[in-house]
């Protein structure tokens, strides 16, 4: 029998007190509920299902004042913190209580994680939970350049719900489909109104809160290349990068244009109606041409950050016209702290960093010290990656938990961009959902859990005990090569970059070719996976090709780096590698992701291929 210290759960709970004996798992048992009957009702029978599934047994479902042998009780009077929950398991019975609805959610969450490593009996245990965050959110790109379906999202946020993440939000920039805008969206398969009703309803029936997001300054070159929309533009022409590289065409709003607002103001009221949530993500980070087109004369006179706090304001009043609260990024107040205090205080900023070593302490300090709520934003460093970049991501999240409550964070939101053409495969990512969840939940209790077993057990569900470290050995992959860069592998630039490119001059040919073996070992157990999902075979298939991309990678840069790359015998087998990842990638995009944006993905693979058969 499974011993209850030995209960691996995700998130880790607050508290689990280990006690004698166990509750016997009988057939024909009766799930009492106490209290509002109407919201206990489908919870109760999922915890009914859970039962089915996993020991094969029936339970019924009713009300009554008799004690019976297991108990689901909602009290609003309970002595038990919001979201919190208190499960018992004697011998005798298992009760669980909670003072609101979502609290018997989580509580049964836990409750169905132990029935799937137990068998016959659940050991006899207390456990008092609740979280550390209010708000545990996901936030997952569906603007570069995958555009997910209806079902891979809400097949999503089934795993998170159970890992107790309670904010969903989609990124986006051209991909809701906008019925005034459609010269925008056309090759975007982006999602409709109805897609999002439809999203909304089931988010709540899991206890997820979706959240709208539309960015709102800058990240709107896909709206300014049309000609319909670049007057609107701060550079219609392009500009110089902060890198001094040239960004050829436009990326930001013109923030003194009042046509822009009138633009948000039509988007925000088309889009907003489709979401129960108050909440509003707007986006304006990044607007690294301000200042240098149209706007110039304004900024300089006046200042960059006085321009972009005055925009933000103007954004800000739309959003209160339109009955939300707004979030917006925090990078650009940041730049320019004496602002912060003109920064309303009904908005919440959202401090993102995504390496290890983000000054998540400094930069929580400064936001708490000007009482300005705010938010932690960690990554899943899966993006520009392939494979993920276990070390960093694992570091990021926990540095972000840590700060964000030590300095009062109100919410941690995990980001999982697509930049550079999303190449990853969604299961890259569940890593740092996973790791992430925990961390957020209870950091106390998850810094130093055991983040494999939970991946086999409550995401891969490998009874091979393959996955969990699969996926956290092939994400480390980036370690391996020699050369460290920052939001980014190697590997993933070695792939996408042309050979003229100096990346190639900073790796060795010995520090490929240890990579390369790395890569090898990691991925070699795969097909001794054994997982009980219903997309077991694609995600052993995502992991597969994830790791052809990685060694074609290191196959590419060594040829390069010793000069071989000039020869027939070598450059057709790497042509012959690469019609085999293009297809492969083809397929499985499409196995989750709907056709738009396939074509931006694969545009560098097709460019390295025509460079193999020149």
């Amino acid at each position: 029998m499974t011993l209850a210290q030995d209960l691996v759960l995700l998130p880790r709970p607050r508290q689990l007190s280990v006690e004698r004996g166990a509750f016997a798992l009988t057939d024909g048992l009766r799930i009492t509920l106490h209290g509002d009957d109407a919201a206990l009702l489908p919870l109760a029978m999922r915890l009914q299902q859970a039962v089915l599934d996993t020991q094969r047994l029936r339970w019924s479902v009713g009300a009554s004042d008799a004690q019976f042998k297991v108990v689901v009780a909602l009290d609003p009077q309970a002595d038990i913190p919001a979201q919190g929950y208190r499960l018992e398991v004697t011998p005798a019975r298992i009760q669980l209580l909670a003072s609101d609805a979502v609290g018997v959610f989580y509580g049964l969450t836990t409750l169905r994680q132990m029935l799937r490593q137990c068998v016959s009996a659940l050991p006899a245990c207390l456990v008092d939970d609740y979280p550390d965050f209010t708000t545990r959110g996901v936030m997952l790109d569906i603007s570069r350049d995958k555009v997910p379906t209806l079902d891979t999202v809400i097949t999503l946020a089934d795993l998170l719900a159970e890992w107790k993440i309670n904010h969903l939000e989609l990124y986006m920039e051209h991909t809701f489909a906008y019925r005034k805008h459609a010269d925008v969206w056309a090759q975007a398969s982006p999602f409709t109104g109805e897609e999002i009703l439809r999203l909304d309803a089931a988010c709540r029936e899991r206890f997820i809160e979706l959240v709208p997001n539309q960015n709102s300054f800058g990240h709107l070159h896909r709206w300014l290349e049309l000609p319909r929309y670049r007057p609107l533009a701060e550079c219609p022409d392009g500009f110089e990068r902060p890198d001094n590289k040239r960004h050829n065409g436009p990326f930001s709003l013109c923030p003194t244009d009042p046509r822009c607002l009138d633009l948000l103001d039509e988007l925000y009221a088309e889009l907003l109606p489709n979401f129960t949530s108050k909440k509003f993500n707007v986006g304006c980070d990044e607007t690294i041409d301000l200042g240098k087109g149209r706007s110039r004369g304004e900024c300089v006179s006046r200042g960059v950050g006085r321009v972009y706090l005055d925009f933000l304001l103007k954004v800000h009043e739309l959003v209160r016209k339109h009955g939300r609260t707004m979030h917006f990024w925090g990078d650009i107040v940041h730049e320019h702290p004496e602002l912060l205090a003109e920064v309303p205080r009904d908005t919440v900023v959202l401090e993102w960093g995504y390496e290890a070593d983000h000054k998540f302490d400094e930069r929580c300090a400064t936001l708490a010290d000007t009482n300005i709520p705010f938010y932690v934003c960690p990554g899943t460093s899966s993006w520009n990656s392939i494979a993920g970049r276990t070390e960093n991501c694992l570091a990021n999240l926990h540095s972000a938990a840590v700060n964000g409550l030590k300095h009062g964070a109100s919410g941690f939101l995990i980001t999982d961009w697509g930049d550079n053409g999303h190449w990853q495969y969604l299961p890259i990512s569940y890593t740092g959902f996973a790791a992430g969840a925990g961390l957020s939940w209870c950091v106390e209790t998850n810094a130093e859990a055991n983040l494999i077993a939970a991946l086999d057990l409550h995401c891969f569900r490998d009874s091979a005990h393959v996955m969990g470290k699969l996926a956290c050995d092939l994400g480390n992959a980036y370690l391996h090569v020699g050369h460290q860069m920052k939001n980014a592998s190697a590997l993933f630039w070695l792939l996408k970059h042309p050979r003229t490119d100096d990346l190639f001059n900073a790796v060795t040919e010995n520090g490929l070719k240890t990579a390369r073996e790395y890569i090898q070992s990691v991925v070699a157990p795969l097909g001794r996976a054994h997982l009980d999902r219903n997309d077991a075979a694609l995600v052993q298939s995502e992991f597969s090709n994830a790791a052809r991309f990685l060694l074609h990678a290191c196959n590419r840069a060594i040829a390069i780096r010793n000069g071989s790359i000039e020869a027939a015998k070598t450059r057709e087998p790497l042509a012959a590698e690469m019609r085999q990842l293009l297809g492969s990638h083809r397929q499985l995009w499409l196995a989750r992701n709907r056709v738009g944006g396939l074509d931006d993905s694969t545009r560098p693979l097709e460019e390295r291929l025509r460079e193999y058969i020149a």
